[in-house]
């Protein structure tokens, strides 16, 4: 099975799960070659480590009888994205609405700004821009982006 094909079954496996979490969704699951898996989890409202623990839990029996690892060799993490990771999906620029981004596109510029607003095909953010920090509205497409990060500022 391929290593994709894994991902898809792992994936299949999480989401009856966090049927029972209202308001949770999977963002990513990625799997290093020592087989340790890890499960990365959202919120809308914030993940909390009880929730995270909880189906760790209830995930982690599933793999073992899945059949997907030889002899059950594999670790397992559950845990939510880091600040510094990238948005992957939707629902995650949807909770971030009001907060600093940085955008990198695919033409190697990088915008900064707040995001506004977020629909199916487009996001729009509030530059600042110049040294008087004049404020423009720009909308950018999901197929010019290359990633999303938030500014984290202290």
């Amino acid at each position: 099975m391929t290593k994709e094909n894994v991902i898809k079954a792992i994936e299949q496996l999480v989401e009856p799960l966090l049927a029972n979490e209202p308001g949770y969704f999977l963002v990513e699951v990625k799997i290093k070659p020592t087989n340790n898996v890890k499960v990365f989890v959202d919120a809308d409202q914030g993940a909390t480590i009880e929730n995270l623990i909880k189906l760790n839990r209830a995930l982690y029996p599933l793999l073992e009888t899945s059949g997907l690892f030889p002899a059950d060799d594999f670790s397992l993490e559950v845990s939510s994205p880091g600040l510094d990771e990238p948005l992957k999906n939707h629902r995650q620029y949807l909770k971030n609405i009001g907060r600093k981004v940085e955008v990198a596109l695919l033409d190697g510029t990088q915008k900064e700004g707040v995001l506004l607003a977020v629909d199916e095909e487009k996001i729009t953010l509030e530059e600042s821009l110049g040294k008087k920090k004049e404020k423009v509205q720009i909308e950018i497409n999901y197929t010019e982006i290359k990633y999303t990060k938030l500014c984290i500022v202290f």
